[in-house]
């Protein structure tokens, strides 16, 4: 995690700017997110939101589970990037990214007021503002799952924390970036003495880091080990100094490494696509109750058992597998065409003109893949006037 990680993140940055640098201001515009205002009676006052949703979110139904990122001005960039490189891998759930703007970080991410920073001491407001207003605007706009993460740095990563501690059940998981825990004479060191549960009802993530920043220490010390002489039931929390790291140069690193560590079960094994769909549904039912929410088993997970079975010439189970996607996800036009792919494969013209058939019914005009689909029609109906 030295100069491997250093070269890490800055390569992942450059190269996602220099794509947004490159994108023309067409139609052909690579699109990162979009931006909403929502106006706050709590804070009185309009609050500017960034927006990252999910690739292939508008052709889809899926709801999508929400991390919220304050700071959002800094990190939006480098965050959303983590999260559709590590969903698009497989790796992580494909999420909604919604990002806060700042105004007065002082305010809004320091839970007491301190003379000295005259400002400070809005926190209770800022979190009635997230739990009352914000998610109540994103819900009602965004198909999203109950699944929740809050992601700070620094300030924010005191925010977080006080939320924890506070209001544990505002969210599922949290990674706090370089907190700083020794605001107002390690207030919530304090307070997490007594505050802190002996366990919780339902799965909590807590994930902490911080980089080569000496002051920060003692306070992180003391309450890191009050978490682990505690052990609070249903809670996985880690700890990490990334001494090679900075202030500056640890939120990157500290979103991959946290949300690839919330996700660490979420790719499925290839040993299941072996053991068939019901240890794939197994998988899935785990992962569920992980994360407190229906993780249905995906519609292209089910595809690749198919086509196992189709490219060892297992062609009824083939079929099987491809039946059952089509009872599952009735509206896809692929698993239509990989229905009929495994029908033409064991001899069932007919049965294959027809799924292609549908397959193209389906497919929008502006799918690329409606050409695809065509030209399998049309070859199975040449075979079938042969």
């Amino acid at each position: 995690m030295k100069t491997r990680s250093k070269l890490f993140t800055v390569t992942i940055i450059l190269i996602f700017l220099t794509t947004l640098l490159w994108a023309e201001k067409d139609d052909s515009a690579i699109t990162l997110g979009e931006t909403a205002t929502i106006n706050s009676e709590i804070l009185d006052q309009d609050r500017e939101l960034l927006i990252y949703l999910p690739d292939g979110y508008e052709k889809s139904t899926t709801n999508y589970p929400v991390l919220y990122l304050i700071d959002g001005g800094f990190h939006f960039l480098h965050v959303s990037s983590v999260v559709q490189y590590l969903s698009s891998r497989g790796m992580m759930q494909q999420t909604i990214v919604v990002a806060i703007k700042n105004i007065d970080r002082n305010k809004d991410f320091l839970p007491t007021n301190v003379e000295r920073v005259p400002t400070s001491g809005g926190a209770e407001n800022f979190l009635n503002f997230i739990s009352n207003e914000l998610f109540t605007y994103i819900e009602s706009n965004y198909r999203t799952t109950p699944y929740k993460t809050l992601v700070g740095h620094s300030y924010g990563g005191t925010f977080t924390t006080y939320t924890f501690l506070q209001k544990p059940n505002t969210f599922d998981s949290y990674i706090a970036i370089s907190p700083y825990l020794h605001w107002d004479e390690q207030l919530l060191v304090t307070q997490a003495k007594t505050i802190l549960p002996e366990g919780y009802d339902k799965n909590k993530f807590f994930y902490m880091t911080l980089g080569d920043e000496p002051p920060y220490i003692p306070a992180i010390d003391k309450f890191v080990s009050l978490i682990n002489d505690k052990s609070p039931t249903n809670l996985d929390f880690t700890y990490t100094q990334m001494i090679s790291e900075t202030h500056n140069s640890i939120p990157h690193l500290t979103v991959y490494y946290g949300l690839e560590k919330l996700y660490s079960d979420w790719n499925l094994p290839q040993a299941k696509y072996e053991e068939g769909l019901s240890a794939i549904d197994e998988h899935y039912n785990m992962i569920s109750n992980k994360f407190n929410y229906n993780v249905e088993t995906p519609e292209f997970v089910i595809n690749m058992l198919g086509y196992n079975y189709l490219l060892k010439e297992e062609f009824e189970k083939a079929i099987e597998v491809f039946q059952e996607n089509v009872k599952r996800f009735p509206a896809s036009a692929n698993v239509y065409d990989s229905l009929a792919e495994s029908y033409e494969n064991n001899k069932q013209l007919k049965l294959a003109e027809l799924n292609y058939t549908k397959a193209c019914e389906l497919a929008k005009k502006d799918d690329p893949t409606l050409i695809t689909f065509k030209s399998n029609l049309e070859r199975v109906q040449k075979k079938l006037a042969e």
